[in-house]
């Protein structure tokens, strides 16, 4: 099972990377494979609101849709994930959004997946690349922030 964990300092409030990563819809514009996001619902419950997201991922020829259970707390900025129904044995992930340690500008992202695709062959394939393709979606997210946010973070929320 391939799992995945990073630590990242970046300059933008955690408050402007919650938004970014719990935009589930707007997805398919910066994340790589990802070639179609549909919020299902958004439900609140009391200290956090529990959405439902269909994503289709794709590569080459293989192309997938899976539905996920998100699960946001934004007055503590953490965003959980857990895989409902599609081609994973398992999927879960984890980010957290908090102030910079030493009391600068801008935030520490946490960010942590674990997986396993149903099918071996399939899982096999992603074993090979796991690690790489989640540096690219990390890096994906940094540079959706600095296009919305700028570098230095300052600007408005989009």
């Amino acid at each position: 099972m391939p799992t995945h964990s990073e630590t990242r300092r970046l300059p933008y409030s955690p408050e402007q990377m919650y938004q970014l990563v719990a935009d589930v819809a707007r997805y398919p514009q910066f994340i790589p494979w990802i070639s179609a996001a549909r919020v299902r619902s958004v439900t609140p419950e009391g200290d956090h609101a529990v959405m439902l997201a269909d994503l289709v991922i794709g590569f080459k020829m293989f192309r997938e849709r899976f539905l996920s259970r998100v699960t946001m707390w934004e007055d503590t900025r953490r965003i959980d994930t857990e895989y409902v129904d599609g081609p994973f044995k398992h999927m879960i992930s984890k980010w957290e959004f908090a102030p910079a340690p030493d009391g600068d500008a801008g935030c520490e992202v946490r960010f942590a997946v674990d997986f396993e695709f149903r099918n071996k062959i399939l899982q096999g394939a992603a074993g090979l690349f796991f690690h790489e393709a989640m540096q690219r979606i990390v890096r994906a997210f940094e540079s959706r922030a600095e296009a919305l946010y700028g570098t230095s973070g300052a600007a408005a929320n989009a």
